[in-house]
């Protein structure tokens, strides 16, 4: 169905399955989630294109059940021209939306690539495709763990919505102050583009704690010495985690965000509750 403009708009990201047992697992998750009618379903892409033969086959069984699918792509180790052919693969099947992120090579691997980061990415896409992609960017509200300070990460981010990003989708985080300002910080720096907050529900501390200090997202206090202090109690851990995200998803739709973007990790659960507890639309 057509959208209103200003109505928000939500997403969900899954990651391409390594085995056969999680491309069934991830058929069920499609289904149960498509029934939700996000506007689209994201697929990741690994460093240096390493899970890219299967986020293409992700892609396509996604695009064929029936949803929008929005494959991530990256430089990294891949040449111009698999990227040039990829996207005219994409094209030929009728999506109309990318991820572009910056490509990471793996390590070990002697590659050096032509491109790199994501600015480049999307004059490169640009060049090939025009304005046929709506392109989505990454962005990061409590700063890249690789960037210099906060001025010189909304600088990158510029460079991304000058070269002809549509829209961006923030790491996650869980503090809604943290958010917002980062919002008003990019309108007063000329970036006007929607951001969208990235969602990561909270269903293991120890997974949790790896992928934040990896990709330098803040765990606040207070929620780091509550799942601490429920150690292996997997309910409690959970029920407090959608308390916790479905909280911090009604502040920030209150507060204008124009949408969510869930990282699913391949897993209905609890991303349907939070979904339904939030009372958020099947159109």
């Amino acid at each position: 169905m057509d959208k209103h403009n200003n109505d928000p708009r939500f997403s969900f990201e899954f990651f391409p399955p390594r085995t056969d047992v999680g491309v069934e697992k991830l058929r069920d998750v499609h289904r149960e989630l498509a029934a939700l009618e996000p506007d689209f379903f994201s697929v990741t892409y690994g460093a240096g294109g390493s899970t890219r033969d299967g986020t293409r086959q992700t892609v396509t069984a996604v695009k064929q059940a029936g949803s929008d699918v929005a494959p991530h792509l990256s430089f990294g180790g891949s040449s111009k021209e698999d990227i040039a052919s990829l996207l005219i693969d994409y094209k030929n099947m009728g999506i109309n939306r990318l991820v572009a992120l910056r490509g990471d090579i793996p390590s070990g691997t002697g590659v050096a690539s032509q491109y790199f980061y994501a600015n480049e990415l999307i004059e490169f896409v640009r060049k090939t495709t025009g304005d046929h992609f709506h392109i989505e960017v990454a962005c990061y509200p409590e700063i890249h763990p690789q960037s210099d300070s906060y001025d010189s990460d909304l600088k990158y981010f510029k460079n991304k919505v000058n070269a002809g990003a549509d829209s961006a989708i923030t790491q996650y985080f869980y503090n809604p102050d943290a958010y917002f300002y980062f919002v008003d910080a990019c309108r007063k720096a000329g970036i006007n583009i929607p951001i969208v907050p990235g969602i990561m529900p909270i269903t293991n501390f120890t997974s949790l704690q790896r992928f934040s200090n990896n990709c330098g997202a803040e765990i606040p206090r207070w929620i780091r010495q509550r799942l601490q202090a429920y150690g292996d109690d997997s309910n409690s851990i959970r029920d407090f985690g959608i308390e916790v995200v479905q909280t911090l998803c009604e502040n920030l739709l209150a507060g204008g965000a124009p949408g969510l973007h869930f990282y699913t990790m391949n897993q209905t659960e609890p991303v349907r509750q939070i979904w339904q507890q939030l009372g958020l639309r099947t159109r």
